[in-house]
């Protein structure tokens, strides 16, 4: 491919490349692997975003990689064809083999993580939750970003894409209006992946795990553990582990619904009516 060829020239001209063919990569972008005689490479690649994707995706794994408290792919940065225009991101290729001990690690990694904690919640300027683009600014409270950044930002795109309308988008004002009953105003405002479902982390060498394909933010930790119990991918060994670390609060039962309704209006917005359902159901237990 000629992407391929032309954006390693890019990074290294004097590199030679010996192999490459596509590997899974996710729902969005189109993902090889690629060997030179500089060493194996992760590349990935999309036709229909701006760099801004991939360097969003860039400053997360080297804001994660920084907090070094779980591995992360080494990113060796975003590679634009000059022909095309098409952004490419390289990275450290990874690779082995799941042990006895990788959930535990990944328990215990992601609640040492969780323990790195920023002064402010949110994030700054634009960020990506799948191809879906963010607004965000850094708030003195986690209320006032979740509701008037998540949520409002999801009510948005919903009225925009005719998915909120009727008395779900009354159900999900009303909630709105109601939500500093539910979520705290100052948690720890941990860094958090932002996208961690079961896809979004992988095992390399050693059984350790990777986590991969980060939107990051500033936020409450429970807010990243109700997603990893929305779509399964995580067992009970992680869960104990993480709890041996950082224990989640009395009350998270209670608001884990409300957590999990970001990500389903994300998904709602993103691929249509068949997570509606899920959505009006949390939207009825909380306001009716």
């Amino acid at each position: 491919m000629k992407i391929i060829k032309s954006t390693l020239y890019q990074m290294d001209s004097t590199a030679s490349l010996h192999a490459y063919y596509p590997v899974s990569g996710g729902d969005m972008n189109e993902a090889y692997y690629v060997r030179t005689d500089r060493g194996e490479f992760f590349v990935k690649l999309n036709r229909e975003v701006e760099s801004s994707f991939f360097e969003f995706e860039e400053t997360g794994l080297m804001k994660l990689r920084k907090a070094e408290a779980i591995d992360v792919p080494e990113v060796y940065g975003v590679v634009i064809d000059p022909e095309t225009q098409v952004p490419t991101l390289w990275m450290e290729w990874i690779e082995g083999e799941r042990n006895h001990q990788t959930d535990k690690w990944l328990g215990e990694r992601l609640a040492a993580l969780h323990q790195t904690i920023g002064e402010k919640f949110g994030w700054e300027g634009k960020s990506f939750i799948g191809k879906l683009e963010q607004q965000n600014v850094f708030t003195t409270d986690w209320l006032t970003y979740y509701r008037d950044f998540r949520i409002a930002g999801q009510l948005e795109f919903g009225r925009a894409r005719g998915t909120m309308t009727g008395k779900r988008e009354k159900r999900l004002v009303q909630l709105m209006e109601e939500m500093e009953r539910i979520v705290p105003l100052e948690p720890a405002a941990s860094l958090l992946h932002g996208d961690l479902w079961g896809g979004n982390w992988m095992v390399g060498k050693g059984g350790n795990p990777y986590l991969i394909d980060p939107s990051v933010l500033y936020g409450d930790h429970e807010f990243e553990l109700s997603f990893t119990e929305l779509f399964g991918g995580f067992s009970n060994v992680f869960y104990e582990a993480y709890e041996s670390v950082f224990p989640v609060s009395n009350t998270y039962e209670e608001r884990k619904p409300l957590y999990q309704l970001y990500y389903l209006l994300v998904h709602l917005n993103m691929f249509g009516e068949v997570y509606g359902g899920s959505v009006d159901r949390i939207l009825k237990w909380y306001v009716g």
